[in-house]
């Protein structure tokens, strides 16, 4: 039988968050819109001919790349859609970074989302991480440490994962000014955020590409559909490498849909927006220490009392014995703290209870 490559060998697989029945279980770990998704993304799914399912989908995509540029002000060459945004970032990889060497990898800050490293190890190209402050914001020589490096991408996200932290446009344009590689600005939980940075592709900055996800912003996180918008160059780069079907038809037809309705995705926006503020100040006043958070999830750390010290793993582990699940990170300068997803009303309720009682 023959041998994976060494890295592979190697390597320590990514660990999603738990999925369990949510028929028992109050998910509140994994970052879903606790909303379903719009009337019109379904009939989408019941309406799709037979025929279409028959045939291999459009290759490009190209109904759904129209929509997004028709949404953010662009042409359709300067969007590609992916199986979810974990396709575009592997895809960067690829057509970017430099397999089994010591430079031209991905430049990242730490804490980030744990794909990144991953995904890194498989291509076997290094990854160079620059911790963050211990505000969480970032540090001032995090382009010049990855610029000294090599580094072919620079991986951020915003609003950041997992403390909710946003960077403003002008912050991201300075940033994409002195990187000499491709800034991946992923945008997974814009939706949530004030504004998002779309202006620099509009502008033409040749050098960032953003990622967005269906999973969040739009309650589609079983569908796995995602897209990036960049500099029509870099997309025509991607295109190249992208598997030839990458996204069927169901799921094309699905994405359109959601896009297109724009009024009740803000709607459900507006309602996590609002159950994100009523929760960090809930929890606040319960002696939690609670970031700021513009994502729709929280970052906080349980209150300490003296001996009676409430460890955020015993608290995990409490809540989840009562059939609510949040995130807990086993890892440096997380592990005193939980991430919680913002629920309903109700969810929230169900949680604050919970905690009250213990």
């Amino acid at each position: 039988m023959p041998s994976p490559r060494e890295n592979i060998q190697k390597l320590s697989a990514y660990t999603p968050g738990e999925q369990l029945d949510t028929s028992v279980v109050t998910k509140l770990n994994t970052n879903e819109n606790p909303y379903p998704p719009s009337s019109s993304v379904m009939d989408a799914i019941r309406n799709l001919p037979a025929e279409k399912l028959r045939v291999y989908p459009p290759p490009l995509a190209q109904p759904f790349r129209k929509a997004a540029a028709q949404l953010h002000g662009l042409s359709p060459s300067n969007i590609i859609a992916t199986n979810g945004g974990d396709e575009l970032l592997r895809l960067l990889l690829t057509v970017y970074c430099e397999p089994g060497g010591q430079a031209g990898g991905i430049g990242v800050t730490d804490p980030t989302y744990s794909l990144y490293p991953v995904l890194a190890a498989i291509q076997d190209t290094p990854v160079v991480s620059v911790n963050r402050a211990d505000d969480f914001g970032l540090v001032s020589d995090t382009i010049q440490r990855w610029n000294d490096a090599g580094c072919r991408v620079g991986m951020l996200v915003n609003p950041h994962a997992p403390t909710g932290r946003f960077e403003s446009i002008e912050t991201l344009r300075e940033m994409a000014s002195g990187f000499h590689g491709l800034l991946l600005i992923d945008e997974a939980y814009i939706n949530f955020a004030p504004s998002d940075a779309v202006q620099l592709i509009r502008d033409g900055v040749d050098n960032v590409i953003l990622l967005r996800s269906l999973s969040k912003g739009y309650s589609l996180a079983g569908l796995r559909f995602g897209y990036g918008i960049a500099h029509a160059d870099i997309i025509a780069a991607l295109d190249k490498a992208r598997d030839s079907y990458n996204t069927d038809a169901l799921s094309q037809a699905a994405a359109v849909a959601a896009i297109t309705d724009q009024a009740y995705a803000k709607d459900t926006w507006a309602k996590v927006i609002e159950q994100r503020e009523r929760l960090t100040t809930e929890l606040r006043q319960r002696g939690f220490i609670v970031l700021d958070s513009q994502s729709n999830f929280v970052l906080c750390t349980p209150p300490v009392t003296g001996a009676d010290k409430w460890a955020a793993a015993d608290l995990y582990a409490s809540l989840k014995s009562r059939n609510l699940l949040v995130r807990y990170f086993n890892a440096p300068r997380l592990d005193d703290k939980l991430r919680i997803t913002v629920g309903t009303p109700q969810q929230v309720d169900q949680l604050l209870k919970t905690i009250d009682e213990l």
